[in-house]
């Protein structure tokens, strides 16, 4: 079984698949192949299987439930079992309507920030004026945030897009001093206040325990 991750490079322009020997088959964001690897080596899931679409899709959210539709049907006749790694992410419910109707779980949340909090938790802050990175973003900062924003070329338009956040909040998923750093920076470059919380994967790890665990139970 592959167990390399491939760079975020790859990830965010064109996802990750591996061979398909496994038993339960995991199709996720590619923001969360690392999170994803390093909770199966942890945990001896060696039945899970991974495929990852490529993170950019976040940058045209339409495009993520139909991506998400063709490789689970494409997956069908190898895996018995398959979950969807996503959480709503911006398709307004259409890609938990597209799951619902392929008969596939996927994560419970809106988005990766409120499940790596812990979705409880996330809710009750309710939080209208943070601007939150996780360690995939903080490493890919310029391909999802500053360029896309057209901030490399306009730095005017900064006050346009941030002026009402008030404090960047960094997820951190590992205790890496070099990516606190590093989005300690970001925040700077937007005019933000700096918050760093250390969730770990919050209900991301819970989730895939159960369906871990769903796979050694019956396979």
């Amino acid at each position: 079984m592959t167990t390399a991750t491939p760079d975020d490079a790859t990830l965010r322009d064109k996802g990750y698949a591996e061979d398909g020997s496994g038993r339960i088959l995991l199709i996720a964001c590619g923001a969360l192949a690392r999170e994803i690897l390093d909770l199966r080596a942890a945990n001896g899931w060696d039945h899970l299987d991974l495929t990852c679409l490529p993170a950019i899709l976040h940058n045209t959210p339409e495009k993520i439930t139909p991506a998400v539709r063709q490789a689970v049907e494409k997956a069908r006749g190898d895996y018995a079992r398959i979950y969807v790694v996503y959480g709503d992410c911006g398709t307004g419910g259409g890609l938990a309507a597209a799951c619902a109707e392929m008969g596939v779980e996927m994560v419970p949340g809106p988005h990766c920030y409120s499940f790596f909090e812990g979705n409880a938790a996330f809710a009750a802050r309710e939080e209208c004026t943070a601007f939150y990175l996780t360690d995939f973003l903080v490493r890919q900062f310029e391909a999802f945030v500053w360029r896309p924003l057209g901030l490399d070329r306009h730095p005017e338009l900064r006050e346009m897009y941030f002026g009402n956040y008030e404090t960047l909040v960094y997820q951190a998923q590992t205790d890496d001093p070099a990516l606190t750093e590093r989005a300690r920076d970001c925040a700077a470059r937007l005019g933000l206040a700096f918050e760093r919380r250390m969730t770990g994967y919050g209900d991301l790890g819970a989730t895939l325990a159960s369906w871990a665990e769903s796979g050694t139970a019956r396979g």
